[in-house]
């Protein structure tokens, strides 16, 4: 099996022609019944907001300018966390201990069998009902050198979740005076694992999901994806994209092939796909650009991560309410998620997911902001 890449998340923004003063403000953002604390924190500096809180790790907003200089809100998500705790749809949040679905929620390790939650169909999804972004990390604050940058570390133990080892994750991120917000996650193992982190951000870059995604233009730097079966499972195969309506190498309305007559397309109801990047070494390559037509905002993501997750907001259908009101309904918002290959631990040709004691994983991914010239 292919050794996994290290791997890194930024979101960055226009740059400024002269270095913002930022800073980090803490309030309380609710107290779980349990009686433990989210904190909201808000990192800024003079072109954006970036607000984030440690249940989960979730990115609760994240505020740019749109071509007319106006500033809105470009993720989906919720006002408060009691809703974040309800939720179950992961909306921002850093999904593990393995991000996308494992079949039958099993694999073999070393020789032993290990059997996960089951939390989607017959499968395990995300890290199980109780995974990663379930939990209020452990927060810190660091403002050094003109940024400001904030810290989360969350443990798991032996057997949450059905995975093996005491596993240790920080997330760290950082908001720049290039308007670069990073997201940078390592973890630690004292027993060989599989891990598989993410951020399960859904963008709407036009009006933060009161419309439809379908007229984005969207390009993906993939000549490959991994078809599924009828529970979302890779079948194994890694098939070209040529000729079908996974070609998304080239910048393209999403509604221009999302209902084309396609056996994969009807399965996931539209897009929900693996696509494969290039491989990158320990460089980030260009994975995808997306495009919002009406506020002029396009946001490119480049990874070292050897795939991204494209979900085209199939299965929203108006039953959840978000901030601000807003009813998020049939794709209202698409997720593009750098991650390994789902069911990697199942498929012996994909990328590897484990992590033995004496490694350390490392996640890097940067989204780039911008608007149309």
């Amino acid at each position: 099996m292919k050794r996994l890449l290290p791997a890194i998340i930024v979101f960055a923004v226009m740059s400024c022609q002269q270095q913002p003063q930022s800073l980090v403000k803490k309030e309380l953002f609710g107290i779980s019944s349990q009686g433990d604390t989210a904190w909201l924190y808000t990192l800024k500096n003079d072109n954006m907001t970036v607000q984030v809180t440690n249940y989960g790790g979730a990115i609760v907003s994240i505020m740019v300018p749109d071509s007319s200089g106006e500033t809105g809100d470009v993720v989906l998500g919720f006002d408060n966390l009691e809703d974040y705790m309800e939720d179950g749809a992961y909306f921002n949040t850093i999904i593990g201990r393995y991000a996308n679905r494992i079949a039958d929620g099993k694999f073999m390790l070393d020789s032993v069998e290990y059997r996960l939650e089951i939390n989607n169909g017959p499968n395990h999804l995300h890290g199980g009902p109780n995974g990663l972004q379930t939990l209020f990390w452990e927060p810190g604050v660091i403002d050094s050198t003109g940024e400001a940058s904030l810290q989360f570390v969350c443990s798991s133990p032996d057997g949450a979740g059905g995975y093996p080892g005491n596993i240790e994750v920080v997330a760290t991120y950082t908001l720049t005076g290039d308007d670069e917000l990073i997201l940078d996650m390592k973890a630690t193992t004292d027993k060989t694992t599989i891990i598989n982190l993410t951020n399960h951000a859904y963008f709407n870059l036009d009006d933060g999901g009161a419309s439809s995604i379908e007229d984005h233009l969207i390009q993906i730097n993939a000549e490959k994806y991994t078809p599924v079966d009828s529970t979302l499972i890779p079948t194994g195969e890694i098939a070209d994209v040529a000729g079908t309506p996974f070609d998304l190498r080239e910048l393209k309305s999403i509604d221009a092939e999302i209902d084309a007559v396609h056996d994969q397309l009807e399965l996931g109801m539209g897009y929900d796909h693996n696509f494969v990047l290039p491989e990158s070494g320990d460089s980030l390559v260009f994975a995808a650009k997306v495009i919002g037509p009406d506020a002029g905002r396009v946001l490119e993501i480049y990874t070292n991560q050897p795939a991204i997750q494209f979900y085209s907001g199939n299965f929203f259908d108006g039953s959840i309410t978000g901030k601000g009101g807003i009813t998020y309904e049939y794709r209202s918002c698409l997720a593009l998620e750098p991650q390994i290959y789902p069911d990697s631990p199942n498929q012996p040709d994909f990328p590897s997911p484990v992590l033995r004691p004496d490694e350390e994983y490392h996640f890097v991914t940067k989204y780039k902001f911008s608007i149309i010239k």
